[in-house]
């Protein structure tokens, strides 16, 4: 029998890919290779080889919360999973995926293969923060939260 699918909440779902595209964009480390989304708090995985300072902590949540207030809109498109293939990293997709990829685009900001419930557009997330980091054997956790304008 299979289990149910989780259900994400859109608004986290959503900010967990502006959290991941600015890691990508600061860090160059590639998204997080392990996430765990809830409506109240979350928190994604990252190889890494420290911590994070309170600056770059600061200026993470700048970035997301300055993407957030642009409004931007949140769509979704379907291609080839032969495109899919050169455009994203597809390791974490089940095998049964199937010849058509689901590909989450927020604005000109990101853009990843996603099967997850998202936001129409991203002032609907209205804030973030992140409550915590922590750094053990190689993994850089990163708990966070929606806050409300």
């Amino acid at each position: 029998m299979n289990e149910p699918r989780k259900e994400y909440d859109p608004k986290m779902h959503s900010a967990e890919h502006l959290l991941n595209q600015t890691m990508v964009r600061m860090f160059n480390r590639g998204r997080s290779f392990s996430a765990h989304i809830e409506k109240k708090k979350s928190k994604c995985d990252y190889h890494f080889d420290r911590n994070l300072t309170e600056d770059e902590i600061a200026e993470i949540e700048k970035r997301v919360n300055a993407v957030i207030k642009e409004d931007l809109p949140v769509a979704e498109e379907f291609i080839p999973i032969a495109e899919a293939e050169k455009l994203y990293n597809l390791e974490k997709l089940p095998e049964e995926a199937g010849d058509t990829i689901r590909i989450i685009k927020i604005g000109d900001y990101d853009a990843c293969p996603c099967i997850g419930p998202h936001v129409k557009s991203t002032s609907e997330i209205e804030g973030f923060r992140i409550v915590s980091t922590s750094y053990n054997d190689g993994v850089l956790r990163v708990r966070f939260k929606r806050t409300s304008n």
